[in-house]
């Protein structure tokens, strides 16, 4: 619920304080954003949002293939790599989606509360009602945050756009980032079946250099990988939830998914990278 985090929030347009005013948002400096009936705002500066995020169907998509547990390792991964000193945290999640890994934190942190922020309006809203202690946001994570300074615990970020700049802003100056993202090898047995590209060599290295100035890393990036065991509508929501739906055609890819085994054996590889601020 917004009333939760309405206290982190900040104005997209000049980072005035904001406050909940029957069903609107309203700052200090007299900027008004309704709150949809489903729950969530939408803060964004004067130019509007840039981008749509995805859309109806890669949502849908992601929900189905979240809620059957295939990534599990990953969200445990996540929750347990998160660091605070406060007694009631706030934790951020950048590119939220559906809440899937917010609120498995929240769940695992007593009094936590949660900011889950998406540019998609069909992801804000499942993310509303993901849990009773998120407030979901719909924002531009390469703008400014609409989040005041030195508000938040810990921020999630999981296959998703990290704006260094804006996290060391918005961090308390005890607070961590967690960075999940996808390795070289990544669902390697779907790639050349389905005609997807592998993930780039070196991404993990070319995020920490990009992001210095701002954020260090706090140890090594640690490797998560495991094994999935799909079938043939696991694998098309899997790739439904992905970049690649938007860049395979919908039916060449179902004559391929169909060309698969009907249940095969997936590897799955991504690395956790801890940040700080600089």
């Amino acid at each position: 619920m917004l009333s939760h985090i309405i206290d982190v929030l900040a104005d997209p347009i000049d980072g005035s304080d904001l406050k909940l005013v029957d069903n609107r948002v309203v700052s200090a400096t007299g900027h008004s954003y309704d709150v949809a009936k489903q729950g969530y705002v939408t803060l964004a500066g004067g130019a509007g949002l840039r981008y749509s995020g995805d859309d109806t169907s890669m949502i849908k998509a992601r929900e189905t293939f979240l809620s059957r547990g295939h990534f599990a390792p990953f969200v445990e991964a996540v929750s347990e790599a998160l660091s605070y000193t406060s007694e009631a945290p706030v934790i951020a999640e950048i590119g939220a989606g559906t809440g899937y890994y917010l609120s498995h934190a929240l769940d695992s942190i007593e009094d936590s509360r949660g900011v889950g922020l998406d540019v998609s309006v069909p992801a804000a809203k499942l993310l509303a009602k993901c849990h009773p202690r998120v407030g979901a946001v719909v924002a531009d994570a390469w703008a400014r945050l609409p989040i005041k300074d030195s508000s938040v615990d810990a921020i999630a970020v999981v296959f998703a756009p990290r704006n260094a700049a804006e996290f060391a802003r918005v961090l308390k100056p005890e607070g961590e980032v967690v960075v999940l993202t996808a390795d070289t090898g990544h669902l390697g047995e779907l790639r050349e079946p389905l005609g997807i590209i592998d993930v780039e060599r070196g991404k993990v290295q070319r995020m920490i250099e990009q992001a210095a100035g701002h954020l260090v890393p706090v140890d090594t990036p640690q490797d998560v990988e495991f094994t999935m065991r799909l079938d043939q509508e696991s694998i098309a929501t899997q790739i439904g939830m992905s970049p690649s739906a938007r860049h395979i055609h919908a039916d060449i890819l179902a004559e391929r998914i169909a060309a698969l085994p009907a249940t095969m054996e997936v590897t799955a590889k991504a690395k956790i990278t801890r940040f700080r601020k600089a």
